[in-house]
Order: C-alpha cells, then structure tokens, then sequence
C-alpha cells in the first residue's frame, strides 16, 4: 500500500550524485542536466549546493561521487514528486540492479514539508535498520525524511550551502547541528569542486 503525502506547497529537499559517465559525460555534466530537467518538470526556482566529490558509501563500492543538494517549493504529492525524480533517473540511464552499486545518477528525495511517512513507526524502522540489512533491503514505500540522511556527509554537506537551518521534523536538529556532529574525518572528505 502506497501513502500520497498531499500538501499545497511544501519545502522539498533532494540530494543529487552519481559516480558513472552517462549519455551526456561525466557525473558534473548529468547533475547538470538533471537538474535542468528538474526545473522543467516542477516549474520551481531551486536554490542549489555547490558540487562536492565525495568518497563512495560504502567505501570500495566504485569511484568518487560527484554530489549536490537542491532546495524548492513543489505544489503536487510527494508521490508524485518521487516520480519525476525516477523518470529524469532514467532518462539518464540509471539501473536499479542492485543496492549502493555504482550510478549514473540518484535523485534522493530528503524531505518534502514537515511529512514523515509512511508514519513514525515504517520511519523508525528504517532509520534504526542495521548497516548490513541496509545494504541488502529497499524500502517498497516513500520513507520521509529520508532515513539516513543525518549520517551522511555526502548528503549534509551539500544541504549546509542551501539549507543550513533546516530542522529535521522527527530529531528536531538542524542540518547544521546534524553536520557538525559528524566525525571530523566525513566532513573532511567533502571537496568541493567548480562548476561545470
């Protein structure tokens, strides 16, 4: 069973990366255009991160990524947010083979309002899922926020250019709070990279 978040207007937080070329290049040249595409199908102003090359989660799983965050008003459900998101994945060739496995492109839905969904409970039991079940499970349902997010660099770092006092609506810290609680050795890791 599906959960639609319905709200009018909701603050939507989505992480980009990807560590594989695609059609268009390397990974900077398909966030790059996949954020394009993004604001085409939402009709949004995004306030967007800068880029970031971050090492591959887990460590060993591929090459560097390539991430970014990207912050907009969306107006529809989360559901179908979450689908516009899937079709500019594939646009771009992404594959879901196989969990954590190297990409072409990931849209990560983070946040959308305040909503946590399904409810508190499928929220917690992802959140609290031990590293190795993570790694062999996908959620069949939208998980907002996003379960991990707070224990991401690659995804906080980002967040910290555009949305440094964006409160998580379950732990109630900020992205700041949430970043600098980070060990030192994640946060160091982040390298910030030009343009494209």
């Amino acid at each position: 069973m599906q959960i639609s978040v319905q709200h009018s207007e909701k603050r939507v937080l989505v992480a980009l990366g990807g560590n594989l070329p695609s059609s268009v290049g390397p990974p900077r040249a398909t966030l790059g255009c996949a954020l394009a595409n993004l604001r085409s199908l939402t009709n949004t102003v995004m306030r967007k991160s800068k880029y970031f090359v971050t090492p591959c989660f887990p460590a060993g799983y591929g090459p560097d990524y390539v991430n970014a965050a990207v912050e907009f008003n969306f107006s529809g459900e989360s559901h179908a947010l979450l689908q516009i998101l899937h079709d500019i994945e594939a646009l771009f060739g992404r594959a879901r083979e196989s969990r954590w496995s190297g990409r072409v492109l990931d849209l990560d839905l983070l946040a959308f309002g305040d909503a946590v969904a399904p409810d508190m409970d499928g929220y917690s039991k992802w959140r609290d899922k031990p590293l190795a079940q993570q790694m062999e499970q996908a959620p069949q349902e939208l998980i907002l926020p996003h379960p991990r997010m707070q224990d991401r660099a690659f995804v906080l770092g980002p967040l910290m250019d555009i949305a440094p006092d964006w409160r998580h609506p379950v732990s109630g810290r900020t992205v700041r709070e949430m970043f600098v609680s980070l060990p030192a050795g994640d946060r160091e890791a982040l390298q910030p990279i030009s343009q494209p």
